[in-house]
């Protein structure tokens, strides 16, 4: 039986002790304020029991983790249709990346990279009557937590300075990918990336990928088959154009995002998760990456 606290303090020990912890995200202003001093990690075994270690408690803007979320939904809500909007192929290009919309006629290569989350954005602002709500509900209820919500001087930040975001929507929405307003849709993209959870609220929230879609309370929110492709596409996607290390270094499915968190989870046996503001040139957690692959050299488990 593997020895989950003992492998987490010792991490937490070693990412303490690491001087360099990496650069804070500073193209969103509200982001430029996380003490890079902090760490956290939390891990969900196949019982349910919960393992931490850190700054495990403290809520942290949780950015592009949310993308999984929207995906889920929006493929509960719209099935196999869904891949004719956005692709499943990793795009090898840093996640705001707009070049390959124009070769490939506004459709994102994967869900997961910006210009995608804005496409299955726009498919749920289509099929909510108020997305927002709606959304924040969907996340509570697969976390049983009525505490999470979005932090809304974020969502402002972003909205101000997501310059990029707006390019990659116009764009989309020239080639006929995008239905609804642009203004819209984006201000739902900007909330949803605005959510504010700590370690222990997002492993309880991300376990379901480990659990055959059901939660911890042991309701059943996605299919089987709909799992398979989510975690194949985080996988292959989910850490953009260092989705091949990631793979290579930890070898779980996973997901990262600029506010310094990073869930992976092993099927049928944990969903963890790791928080440490400080970015690699990449834009994913320098002391979260390196967390995680000692996770699994010291506990021998991942997919491979």
């Amino acid at each position: 039986m593997v020895d989950f606290q003992n492998i987490l303090d010792a991490i937490t020990l070693e990412a303490n002790n690491t001087l360099d912890k990496g650069k804070i995200a500073s193209y969103i202003p509200e982001l430029a304020c996380a003490d890079k001093n902090k760490f956290g990690i939390a891990l969900l075994d196949k019982n349910g029991t919960l393992f931490s270690a850190g700054d495990t408690k403290e809520q942290f803007s949780v950015q592009s983790m949310t993308k999984v979320l929207t995906l889920s939904m929006a493929f509960d809500l719209l099935g196999d249709n869904l891949w004719e909007l956005v692709g499943v192929e990793p795009s090898g290009d840093p996640f705001n990346h707009l070049s390959l919309l124009e070769q490939e006629n506004g459709k994102p290569r994967n869900p997961l990279i910006n210009a995608g989350a804005i496409v299955v954005s726009d498919i749920l602002v289509s099929k909510l009557k108020n997305p927002r709500a709606e959304f924040l509900k969907y996340v509570q209820g697969i976390a049983n937590d009525s505490s999470i919500g979005y932090d809304v001087s974020v969502a402002e930040s972003e909205k101000r300075t997501g310059f990029r975001n707006y390019a990659a929507a116009y764009l989309i929405k020239s080639f006929g990918n995008l239905e609804n307003d642009v203004e819209t849709v984006l201000d739902f993209y900007f909330h949803q990336c605005s959510l504010s959870m700590s370690c222990e609220q997002l492993v309880n929230t991300f376990y379901i990928f480990a659990n055959r879609g059901k939660c911890l309370q042991d309701n059943q929110h996605l299919s089987l088959s709909q799992i398979k492709r989510i975690n194949a596409i985080m996988l292959s996607c989910g850490f953009y154009d260092e989705a091949g290390e990631f793979g290579f270094r930890v070898g779980l499915p996973g997901k990262s995002g600029v506010g310094g968190g990073i869930v992976a989870l092993l099927p049928d046996n944990f969903c963890v998760v790791t928080w440490s503001p400080g970015l690699n040139e990449k834009g994913n957690s320098k002391l979260g990456l390196q967390a995680l692959e000692k996770l699994t050299t010291d506990s021998g488990l991942s997919i491979f």
